[in-house]
């Protein structure tokens, strides 16, 4: 049995920035995801925004990160080809009282080291974002805020690692771990692996996997957050990311842009049992609009297109970032909610350092691949460029989903990157996640993907075993063969 000299546990944007980072060095690494997919935890419900540092206390570990992770973001999408726009966010004020809290925000974001914040007034507000409430009376911008597509930032990351030599196991969800000492044994219904060292990187179940080592000292509290996804024609309702003054336990109900062109309103923010339960509500909608729109009056529920809920693995004000000398050479690297993504590559440099003093070696190769080739989407691409890529492949010029712009060349790409379920090739493409919501252009989909990974119709999954599309074909029941879509 092969002996890894690290198994990370969870494949979402922690996880893969830390297989990425650790991939530098002459290393034996495997990445273990329980979903089918990497992405398909915490990750997918992130609102992709990178945060420049402004509400974090200056003392925080997620503080120093953000900062910190917000200038890595830059270098690495460019290395990986992964779309990064810098947008700029507002904190809204509505009156003097809120006004003050501004310049304490303001004081404690600098003094973590955020650059170029200024309190703009009435007057900028008119002229920078016109649709505004025209009761807001001053805002703390920050320009160096920015947004990013955060499923494709990590199948980038783990695509670039699998190049650099790490091995990813998807489908293998951790049993039980047993510490072996000095090793560990990691049981999954996959295959039984063995690691010098384990970094738990596990999201909302990080709690869980800490304690099959007897490491207690902390409990992931899932808080979900109801996001609604508005039609690609507002997408100019906000120049910025536009965000209320902050409670104690949430950034609020934002005005957020997409890297992909749909403005989302939301989250709330809601303490949870279940960390299965990703349902909306009605509730939650009535809440977002009541406050979405103390922002941007505006905002019309006619122009939401899709709901969606998320689990933010909650456990304390901070980030859990350490070697747990309980079991050496386990790191823990938990409650990685907000701004989890903005510190993702910070928090792999962090946990590099970690690791290497508390006794691995951590040799540079003498060549790491640090470049990805850019992903083509039709819909970012102006068309003077389609016409020439449909001249030199003309699958270019095979629309499958007409709301997004995704054509059969593009999902084709996806499955040959990784995709292996209808989810994977949405969160890759856009393909289902326009207004009409796959109706158009799912069993196209469905075919090609079937085609690609040479499997019949009947395993297509939405997201992985259980969520299969279809149930029976009606065609072999009549005594015929085929497939009937």
């Amino acid at each position: 049995m092969k002996l890894y000299d690290v198994v990370i546990i969870g494949a979402g944007v922690v996880g893969t920035s830390i297989a990425r980072e650790l991939s530098r060095y002459k290393l034996d690494i495997a990445l273990l995801e329980k979903e089918e997919e990497p992405a398909f935890g915490v990750s997918k419900s992130n609102s992709g925004i990178i945060h420049p540092g402004t509400q974090n206390p200056a003392g925080s570990i997620k503080g120093r990160l953000c900062v910190q992770g917000n200038l890595l973001v830059r270098k690495i999408s460019k290395e990986l080809n992964v779309d990064f726009k810098e947008v700029g966010e507002l904190i809204i004020a509505f009156n003097q009282e809120e006004t003050r809290e501004l310049l304490q925000l303001k004081k404690e974001a600098e003094a973590l080291g955020v650059s170029g914040l200024k309190i703009v007034d009435k007057i900028w507000l008119r002229e920078n974002e016109p649709n505004l409430n025209i009761e807001a009376v001053a805002a703390l911008y920050a320009p160096t805020a920015g947004i990013i597509s955060p499923y494709r930032m990590v199948y980038s990351l783990a695509e670039n690692a699998v190049r650099n030599g790490v091995e990813i196991f998807t489908e293998a969800e951790v049993e039980n771990i047993i510490h072996t000492k000095p090793e560990f044994e990691i049981i999954t219904p996959r295959s039984l692996f063995k690691a010098r060292y384990v970094i738990n990187c596990a999201g909302l179940f990080a709690d869980d996997i800490s304690k099959m080592l007897g490491i207690d000292g902390f409990k992931i509290k899932p808080r979900k957050g109801e996001e609604f996804i508005l039609d690609k024609k507002k997408e100019n309702l906000a120049r910025h990311l536009i965000f209320p003054l902050p409670s104690k336990t949430s950034k609020g109900v934002l005005i957020i842009k997409t890297a992909d062109g749909n403005p989302m309103i939301g989250p709330t923010a809601e303490e949870v049992e279940d960390k299965e339960d990703l349902s909306t509500s009605e509730a939650g909608l009535d809440k977002v609009l009541v406050s979405a729109r103390r922002l941007i009056p505006s905002i019309n529920d006619k122009d939401i297109i899709a709901y969606f809920a998320g689990l933010r693995p909650v456990s304390g004000h901070d980030f859990i970032i350490r070697h747990e000398d309980k079991a050496p050479a386990f790191i823990n690297v938990a409650g990685i909610q907000s701004p989890g993504l903005t510190a993702s590559p910070a928090i792999a440099l962090l946990v590099c350092n970690i690791i290497r003093k508390n006794g691995l070696t951590l040799k540079k190769k003498f060549i790491f691949h640090a470049h990805c080739k850019k992903t083509m989407q039709l819909f970012a691409v102006p068309f003077s460029k389609t016409k020439k890529l449909i001249k030199k492949d003309a699958s270019y010029g095979d629309i499958v989903c007409r709301c997004e712009m995704v054509s059969a060349k593009e999902i084709r790409d996806a499955v040959k990157l990784g995709a292996r379920t209808m989810d994977g090739i949405k969160f890759r493409t856009r393909a289902q996640a326009g207004r009409c919501h796959g109706s158009f252009c799912t069993t196209r989909i469905m075919k090609i993907l079937a085609e690609e990974r040479k499997l019949p119709l009947m395993v297509i999954t939405k997201r992985g075993k259980g969520s299969e599309i279809v149930k029976e074909d009606r065609f072999h029941l009549r005594g015929g063969t085929g497939s009937t879509l």
